[in-house]
């Protein structure tokens, strides 16, 4: 374990009026234990997993890999500042880590081609190949096995999106072989119900008033993909008829 929990700081918000300091769950919610080597977000899309995901990151002091982008009328200026309205406690020293997700991920394979162009031995802390030779779930899976075996905070943003299910049993093995090392801890944000699973897990639900824990069977993800697993035809019956 690197960081033993996150507390929020309402008083200070700048802005109520403004996402994500709008968001009632970052009032509500006072501080978030991480108990276990692997923390997962669940929750519907909207309800701040990866922008308290990415507030997390960056008040660890851990880079963001961004490509830059173009200006927007409609700027948020608000976007990124809710690290500066959060605490987090370590255990010990800080450690390094990484940021994921596959929005940035193929701009991080890019760059790393630029790095190897010059210095062919940075490939070999990523299994020798090039990143963007490989397809993407083999390069995804190339960048978790080998960067994950460093003792570091790693946090993920839905590192399910271009796994195939096959895959994702991969990461998932991964992530429990990694966690029981006892060198690297993980938090992640995943619709998975495969990722869900993992063990030596705490599950965080986003969708009440407040962040709170909850069992793996009982998350709305689970009930749904059992559900529609149990009763298919229903479920497309209801659709076609419509």
């Amino acid at each position: 374990m690197h960081i033993n929990s996150v507390t929020f700081h309402p008083e200070r918000y700048p802005t109520k009026k403004v996402y994500p300091f709008s968001l009632p769950i970052f009032h509500k919610t006072k501080t978030i234990n991480f108990d276990l080597p692997i923390t997962i977000f669940v929750g519907e899309n909207g309800t701040g997993k990866s922008t308290l995901l990415e507030a997390i990151t960056l008040a660890c002091g851990i880079h963001i890999w961004r490509q830059t982008e173009r200006g927007s009328p409609q700027h948020n200026p608000y976007e990124d500042q809710l690290c500066k309205y959060i605490t987090v406690e370590w255990q010990d020293d800080r450690v390094p880590g990484s940021f994921f997700s596959s929005k940035i991920f193929q701009h991080f394979a890019e760059l790393l081609d630029e790095w190897a162009a010059a210095d062919r031995g940075q490939l070999d802390y990523f299994g020798g190949k090039s990143l963007t030779a490989q397809s993407h779930g083999q390069s995804l899976m190339s960048f978790f096995e080998n960067r994950y075996q460093i003792k570091g905070l790693y946090l993920m943003d839905e590192p399910e999106t271009a796994l195939s299910p096959q895959s994702q049993i991969q990461l998932l093995s991964l992530l429990n072989k990694m966690s029981t090392a006892g060198h690297a801890q993980f938090i992640f944000a995943t619709h998975s119900p495969i990722l869900l699973a993992c063990s030596n897990a705490k599950l965080y639900s986003f969708d009440d008033a407040e962040v709170h824990s909850i069992g793996y069977e009982s998350t709305n993800h689970y009930r749904l993909y059992k559900l529609f697993l149990e009763n298919k035809n229903e479920f497309l019956n209801t659709k076609n008829n419509k």
